[in-house]
């Protein structure tokens, strides 16, 4: 006789592996995020310096990160850094090619702050970094926060990709424990509905908050 197509008692029993899973998926999102939104900030503000012995070398490095595929970002950097662990390199691979793409929001946030507020600090003879400091990144972050909260969820429902440097989150726990057990459906089933449980609240937030800045 066939065994019935869900089973309670699978789910039961895999559910703390998926839990200790989300665990490593919510700190490498995390992680990265913090990484990604500092130096994506750095690149935009350094792109913006006009020397182009700086910007063309930086710019390069940006298309060429955002050409390539995360995965084999996430195995090449694994094999050069051997030394250290998987998940530091993991995170450190989704900070940087988030990196470049936050950056252009950074830009776009920038570009959009009004000219008169450039004038106004000149007219009032502030440092230059008084200006970025107080005046322009203050209102720029404030324009890109929707946008990096978006990123954020796609970084989040990327960490699977992890898989490839033997990182157990979520999806590896399941799938780890549908090879052991032959048993996938509640598995994938919970993995789905944990990255559901996660990911659609801070979508909300995300619309939210693109609705009190609009």
């Amino acid at each position: 006789m066939n065994e019935a197509a869900w089973s309670w008692e699978h789910a039961a029993a895999v559910l703390p592996e998926l839990l200790n899973g989300l665990r490593i998926t919510v700190l490498a999102t995390v992680v990265g995020m913090v990484i990604a939104s500092v130096l994506g900030l750095i690149v935009a503000v350094v792109r913006r310096s006009g020397l182009r012995v700086v910007t063309m070398p930086i710019g390069f490095l940006v298309e060429f990160i955002r050409s390539t595929p995360l995965l084999v970002q996430f195995v090449f950097a694994n094999l050069l850094f051997t030394q250290f662990p998987s998940l530091a390199v993991g995170c450190v691979v989704l900070g940087i090619h988030y990196a470049t793409y936050m950056s252009e929001v950074y830009r776009a946030g920038i570009d959009a702050v009004p000219k008169g507020q450039w004038e106004a600090a000149i007219a009032l003879d502030l440092p230059r970094s008084r200006t970025w400091g107080a005046v322009i990144l203050p209102q720029a972050i404030r324009n890109t926060l929707p946008g990096l909260g978006n990123y954020a969820i796609s970084m989040f429902k990327e960490t699977p990709f992890l898989f490839a440097i033997a990182v157990v989150e979520m999806y590896t726990a399941a799938q780890q424990y549908g090879a052991n057990n032959f048993r996938y459906i509640e598995a994938i089933t919970l993995v789905g509905l944990l990255f559901l449980l996660v990911s659609y609240p801070t979508s909300l937030l995300v619309r939210r908050l693109e609705n009190r800045l609009a």
